[in-house]
């Protein structure tokens, strides 16, 4: 089992930036895959960036050049990095982990951009 919390979520106008932090109860080095998701209002959930257990990262086509995630494995922590947000950028992000085939959830965070 392994806890997610996220935080750094908050509102910001468009053009800003804003840096999630996804904190795990233990140590998520060997896991097959990290993950950050974006549910927009009244959408599903979509995968925005990933890491695989590889090293290999990939981003959704409507974020790439502006966000960037990363992994910190002596702090248990995965971050997002957001830059030149817009509006459509606004929904809950998800933190996720797959582990051996058990995936782990956060509770999500807020982003609001305004226009």
């Amino acid at each position: 089992q392994v806890q997610l919390v996220e935080s750094g979520g908050g509102l910001v106008q468009a053009g800003g930036s804003l840096r999630l932090s996804c904190t795990a109860s233990r140590s998520i080095y060997g896991v097959n895959t990290v993950a950050w998701y974006h549910q927009a209002p009244g959408k599903q959930r979509e995968m925005v960036a990933t890491i695989k257990s590889w090293g290999v990262i990939d981003y959704a086509d409507s974020v790439k050049g502006r966000f960037t995630i990363s992994k910190d494995n002596p702090k248990n922590t995965v971050y997002l990095q957001m830059n030149n947000l817009k509006p459509e950028d606004t929904g809950v992000y998800y933190c996720y982990i797959e582990e051996f085939g058990d995936t782990y959830w956060g509770q999500g965070t807020q982003v609001t951009v305004s226009s």
